[in-house]
């Protein structure tokens, strides 16, 4: 079986007791925030490696380090092979820094948003731009109804139904 059929079987095992369940995300939120605050002190470096050895080298089981190659991978320039992931499978975490916050903005997870590290890549603008951009990214706007009596969208200064209405 793949890593991440094994992660995702054990991240969203619907018969687990649900307290159980909540402290183990909340130890991976923990080590995942831990990941990226050493990850985002140098954007430029792509750390590459088996998933075993970036494992060993954050300090992590094979396990977590497959569900934080899940959650980022999205974020990467070069998406990593992940379904068929294995523990020798040679990965990288080379991430678009603004992609990565956007995503982390979308998946609402503010202790990745808010990290200090990101001060240093974006300034406060920039990342309120991207908040900004991602947040609108998924609002939906209903366009405004036209009646027949209305002025016509197109502008010809005719009542909607005397012109683009007709038909």
């Amino acid at each position: 079986m793949a890593l991440l059929e094994q992660w995702r079987k054990a991240a969203y095992d619907e018969s687990a007791n649900q307290y159980e369940m909540q402290q183990k995300w909340n130890a991976y939120f923990e080590v995942e925030k831990s990941i990226y605050e050493k990850l985002l002190q140098n954007p430029e470096e792509v750390v590459k490696g088996t998933v075993k050895e970036l494992a060993q080298k954050f300090d992590v089981s094979v396990m977590t380090m497959t569900g934080f190659l899940d959650g980022i991978n999205d974020s990467l320039k070069e998406p990593n092979p992940i379904e068929e992931m294995e523990e020798d499978t040679e990965v990288n975490l080379g991430f678009e820094p603004a992609l990565l916050y956007k995503n982390m903005v979308a998946a609402d997870a503010d202790w990745l948003y808010n990290l200090e590290e990101w001060n240093a890549i974006f300034d406060e603008e920039t990342r309120k731009a991207l908040y900004k951009e991602q947040k609108s990214s998924t609002t939906i706007v209903k366009e405004a109804k036209v009646y027949p009596n209305d002025p016509c969208p197109c502008g010809s200064g005719k009542k909607y139904k005397k012109c683009c209405g007709k038909n």
